[in-house]
């Protein structure tokens, strides 16, 4: 019969395999752009670039970041808006790649671009311009679709008619609608690229109040599920020395359920640029330009703004809500605890190259 202390070591070594076999538990990385052409992936607790990856082409400025739904391949707009490359995180090879140009259309990707929840389909919102001999030809502005499996020198499997100025495309969470923020908010079918519903942005009709104003091409809503973004708007019954009478608020876009609200929570007093959702309290928000700002999305108010060192464009937020980190424009990534908005942490790139305007996503790897 086999002792007691052969059974307990027995269960010790099996307990000891079962852990060394199963896979470490997923942590947060930042993925964000440095100029020339560069991808950066951050280590968020370590507080430490992970490895700078190669975007090939050269001089491309890196601008909108989008990961695959398994965190392995991250898509960039490069080339100077003219290319997208889709880089393998782990042996930083080139795995995807399509330009967007021909010999008669010259074609930029002005920022907006998603990938389906699947992974297999990318799209891309373009602006393409015919070449002719004596004219340059604004032609329909349109979303690209192709199959992330092409590699290198991918086509369009297909092309959609879009409308003008979208800056942001962001997929629902079942995959049903592709939704296109431009000067309003439209759920497009992802295969036809029909508008299914709109929700009124520019055009929305509150009494005494003019048009918003938004500026958004930085897609952050992995990790709430929502797509956020600041607006500013003027009340129309107010005289413009009336300290109410310029208003800033934010607007919210659930991507599992496509509810959208626009609330105000201040009178204009900062300028911020980006904003993204808690994934733990989402009725919190946080925005960032010159300051970083707190906001109770549920109460429509103002929590808390501290100042920065320096501007920062975009903003995200851990998987567990305890931290904020602000990147873009210079060459480091703060990182602020999300209750008291105390600056605990700052990663800086190597070199000090200049962010831009790339994204800063969050991967769990």
């Amino acid at each position: 019969m086999r002792s007691r202390r052969s059974i307990s070591h027995f269960g010790g070594l099996l307990a000891a395999l079962l852990i060394a076999a199963s896979p470490a538990a997923a942590k947060d990385y930042l993925l964000t752009g440095a100029k020339p052409d560069k991808l950066v992936l951050v280590d968020a607790a370590a507080r430490k670039v992970e490895r700078v990856l190669t975007i090939p082409g050269g001089g491309v400025a890196p601008g909108t970041i989008v990961p695959s739904p398994d965190g392995r391949i991250a898509y960039v707009v490069s080339n100077h808006m003219g290319s997208v490359s889709g880089i393998d995180l782990d042996s930083g090879r080139q795995v995807f790649r399509a330009d967007f140009s021909t010999a008669e259309l010259r074609v930029r990707s002005l920022f907006g671009m998603d990938v389906s929840p699947d992974g297999k389909e990318l799209y891309v919102f373009q602006a393409p311009v015919r070449m002719l001999p004596g004219e340059y030809r604004v032609e329909d502005t349109r979303i690209a679709v192709y199959s992330t499996a092409d590699g290198v020198g991918a086509k369009p499997v297909r092309l959609l008619p879009a409308p003008r100025r979208v800056a942001v495309l962001a997929f629902s969470k079942d995959g049903g609608t592709l939704w296109a923020l431009g000067w309003d908010l439209y759920g497009l079918d992802p295969k036809t690229g029909a508008v299914k519903e709109t929700h009124k942005v520019l055009n929305w009709t509150r009494a005494n109040h003019s048009p918003p104003d938004v500026l958004d091409i930085w897609p952050q809503f992995e990790q709430a599920a929502t797509l956020s973004t600041p607006y500013f708007t003027a009340r129309t019954d107010l005289t413009a020395t009336d300290p109410g009478a310029f208003r800033t608020g934010l607007m919210t876009l659930d991507l599992a359920t496509g509810r959208m609200d626009m609330r105000d929570f201040e009178d204009t007093s900062a300028v911020i640029f980006s904003s993204v959702v808690s994934p733990v309290k989402r009725t919190e928000a946080y925005s960032v330009y010159t300051q970083l700002t707190k906001i109770d999305t549920d109460g429509g108010k103002l929590v808390k703004r501290v100042d920065l060192p320096h501007t920062y464009y975009s903003i995200n937020v851990s998987s567990d809500g305890k931290e904020v980190y602000v990147g873009g424009t210079a060459c480091d990534i703060g990182v602020y605890g999300t209750d008291t908005l105390d600056r605990v942490g700052q990663v800086e790139i190597a070199g000090c190259p200049d962010q831009g305007i790339a994204s800063l996503r969050v991967i769990r790897r």
